[in-house]
């Protein structure tokens, strides 16, 4: 029996993301059978920022991720953010006790989560296509192209374009994410880049921006994003050849910094609350909720906590009404709430007027400066001050992950 006195059952999750894995060890810790299959064979790359803030840390850190077993790890303490102006300003996270933010890249970072995932008790199967599904009111049939799996449960994890929610008929038509991201991996970067995290707010892409974060052995991940509403995908690679010019950029960067490879770009969904999270017997997580930060595009730590969130309705529930319930409740009240705080406030950055008076305003003390780093990195709730009941005392003072 699970802690709750529900008798543990058989999950079968699609997708051994971030999502997928943090559900799946939630699971078997709580005595579930679980497997997960995905396409991919692990490690693989996957196109992302690799910025990990105070939220994703958090979870990593529940779920039994240390960063000894990533070997891109690299903690960030220093936020250097430009506003539209081109001034510069510096926010700083706290130096400990534990971590605040850091990034990894995903090749490292997922293939971690999957053997947590393995030594928590999942059969994780890799190489394996997703076909089809049916669901009936006892059970889910999956088909893959390895054969057919009976779960009591479905969690997909298949990505924005969820080839489980297609084959349920619930996919949005023509539905192409709200923000597209574009980023490259550079070798030999300046002192700066290797250990600080930039971010400039150029007036022609707001609210979109550029980044650069880093990472471990003089290496960073450079890119930048835009909101589909504002611009053309065609346009992006003639804008990053632009921005990589720009002399603050180009300065950040480092002059003997080479390219890594080819550059790759991305889709990113950033609606949760608006596609359903739940079909009966099935969960859709991570980017197949549409989960991503409206303000940042970031979607690691929404990643993990819809993956948590589904395991634990599934562990607590008595039947597939109650568990649906469960989830859609945490849903909105770990995420979505504050992802509607950040997509009001997205769009006075959409300004340069909106972003200058925005970024001053968060840099006017010292104080200000602190707590907007740590709000910025998801440390404490968004939209904290319209939702009391989620304060805390430690709010602002609360140790990092870690620690």
């Amino acid at each position: 029996m699970s802690e709750t006195g529900r008798s543990p059952g058989s999950v079968l999750i699609i997708g051994a993301g971030p999502s997928g894995t943090a559900a799946a060890i939630e699971l078997c810790r709580a005595g579930h059978q679980v497997t997960i299959v995905d396409k991919a064979t692990f490690p693989r790359d996957k196109c992302c920022g690799d910025g990990l803030t105070s939220g994703a840390l958090r979870h990593l850190d529940h779920l039994g991720v240390h960063p000894s077993s990533v070997a891109s790890w690299k903690p960030v303490t220093d936020v250097r953010i430009t506003r539209p102006s081109g001034a510069e300003m510096h926010f700083p996270l706290p130096r400990g006790p534990g971590q605040f933010a850091a990034t990894a890249t995903r090749m490292d970072l997922d293939a971690a989560l999957v053997d947590q995932a393995i030594a928590a008790g999942a059969d994780v199967r890799q190489g394996v296509t997703f076909e089809g599904i049916e669901l009936y009111d006892d059970r889910a049939v999956v088909t893959t192209d390895d054969g057919v799996t009976t779960a009591d449960w479905v969690i997909a994890a298949d990505g924005m374009w969820s080839p489980t929610r297609k084959a349920l008929g619930l996919a949005p038509d023509g539905y192409r994410g709200e923000w597209h991201a574009f980023r490259q991996y550079f070798s030999n970067v300046s002192e700066r880049a290797a250990n600080e995290l930039f971010v400039w707010f150029e007036p022609e892409i707001l609210p979109g921006y550029v980044w650069c974060f880093p990472l471990p052995d003089g290496r960073a991940n450079v890119g930048f994003g835009v909101l589909r509403s504002t611009h053309r995908t065609q346009e992006m690679a003639g804008l990053w050849r632009d921005l990589l010019t720009r002399p603050h950029i180009a300065e950040i960067i480092g002059a003997n910094a080479e390219p890594e490879g080819t550059h790759k770009a991305w889709p990113i969904p950033a609606r949760v609350g608006e596609l359903p999270l739940t079909a009966h017997r099935l969960f859709f997580v991570g980017d197949a909720t549409g989960a991503c930060d409206p303000m940042t595009g970031e979607g690691i730590g929404q990643a993990l906590q819809t993956g948590m969130g589904a395991a634990q309705a599934i562990i607590e529930a008595a039947s597939p009404a109650e568990a649906a319930s469960l989830y859609e409740a945490s849903t909105d009240a770990e995420l979505a709430v504050d992802m509607r705080f950040a997509s009001t406030l997205g769009n006075v950055l959409k300004t340069r007027v909106g972003a200058e008076w925005s970024l001053r305003t968060a840099g006017m003390t010292g104080w200000t400066s602190r707590n907007f780093a740590r709000w910025l990195f998801e440390d404490y709730p968004r939209a904290v001050l319209g939702t009391p009941g989620r304060w805390r005392k430690d709010l602002f003072t609360q140790p990092g992950a870690y620690s």
